[in-house]
């Protein structure tokens, strides 16, 4: 929580960059930190639109870039930042180096580059939006928190790979994702679920990007994410666990470059793939095609197995919590995976809606 109570001037500007999209929220100082102003800039790269949580919808330039679309939305964010205090951006991959969030420095920025081959949708976004605001802000602190510092403190155990010691010692080993989310999670359930926060948690974050977290007396202890985001439960357009031989066939057997595996793998797979139609929950679950219906029930079944992985590694659970865009809203994927999941010992569910931009500015604040 927030160590000074009293009221406090200037705003916190939390970004959040994609390989399409940058989503933002304009936080004020106060305790209770309100939000000022929340939005996104969607479809980068195509037909660029801004969407303000509340205003009107603008359509912008069709060359708008990331680094344009960063200066639209302070231009627009102008008559509510007052004094900007800092700006924190959620940044994916922080490796083995980072357990916390940091301010960020030149030095910082040369040891996430050499993550970016582990995040290649997210971290090479993440860190141009910081560059631009170096460049448009150069005096204006940021703040860099990270997607993988939750999962810091697993064993070994946990993380690492049935591979060489010569191979490890270079940075292969698992380090889960969707951190933000479950420390949010994690926050709530303090908060409001002081019975539950100390007990067995399985945190279900289910979105266009899906993962678990097995969570025991607040600390993650296991996630079904590993070396990179392409790990675990099927995805909108990501895989999910997949045999490596699979990689192997596909680049000796069918010719397939790494450039083009990695688009398969990244943005033609996981709901989309097996649809053959979209990677929209939405869309899937009203229509009448097999393969849509095949593809959800796929989705749901994957969960409810690496559920029950999850709740081994922390030796049962007591509380199964659903978070992000699927595990809030799609209904019928949560009935079915709890289907799957009837045989095991009697838990409580839980829907969380997922909230990073306040739990980074939670934690960004108490750096102050």
């Amino acid at each position: 929580m927030i160590k000074n109570k009293k009221k406090k001037d200037g705003t916190l500007l939390t970004i959040n960059t994609g390989s399409s999209s940058i989503k933002f929220c304009l936080f004020g100082m106060d305790a209770d930190l309100p939000v000022l102003a929340a939005g996104k800039v969607a479809n980068i790269g195509g037909t660029a639109v801004f969407e303000p949580k509340n205003g009107a919808v603008q359509i912008l330039a069709p060359d708008t870039t990331h680094e344009t679309a960063l200066d639209f939305i302070l231009d627009w964010l102008s008559v509510y930042t007052g004094q900007l205090t800092a700006i924190a951006h959620r940044i994916v991959h922080g490796g083995t180096k980072y357990h916390s969030a940091i301010q960020l420095d030149a030095d910082a920025l040369v040891y996430l580059r050499t993550l970016c081959p582990l995040a290649p949708l997210h971290q090479p976004h993440n860190l141009r939006a910081i560059e631009r605001f170096w460049k448009t802000h150069p005096t204006l602190p940021q703040y860099g928190c990270f997607d993988t510092a939750f999962h810091a403190g697993h064993t070994a155990l946990f993380y690492r790979y049935a591979l060489p010691e010569n191979i490890r010692n270079q940075g292969v080993r698992r380090y889960g994702f969707h951190g933000l989310s479950y420390q949010w999670i994690v926050h709530c359930l303090k908060q409001d679920y002081p019975h539950l926060a100390m007990g067995r948690v399985i945190a279900a974050h289910l979105g266009n990007g899906s993962s678990l977290c097995a969570i025991k007396n607040g600390i993650s202890i296991d996630s079904s994410m590993g070396m990179t985001a392409l790990d675990g439960l099927p995805m909108g357009t990501r895989c999910g666990a997949i045999d490596p031989g699979v990689m192997l066939y596909m680049l000796n057997a069918l010719k397939m470059t790494p450039d083009h595996i990695q688009h398969l793998l990244y943005q033609e797979s996981g709901l989309k793939g097996l649809s053959g139609l979209s990677n929209d929950v939405k869309t899937l679950l009203a229509s009448d095609s097999e393969a849509a219906r095949f593809a959800l029930e796929f989705y749901a079944l994957k969960a409810a197995q690496e559920i029950a992985a999850m709740a081994i590694a922390i030796g049962g659970m007591d509380t199964l919590v659903f978070t992000g865009g699927i595990g809030e809203h799609a209904e019928p994927i949560r009935l079915q995976i709890l289907g799957h999941l009837s045989s095991m010992a009697e838990f409580q569910t839980l829907v969380i809606p997922a909230n990073e931009e306040r739990g980074m500015a939670l934690e960004i604040t108490e750096t102050f």
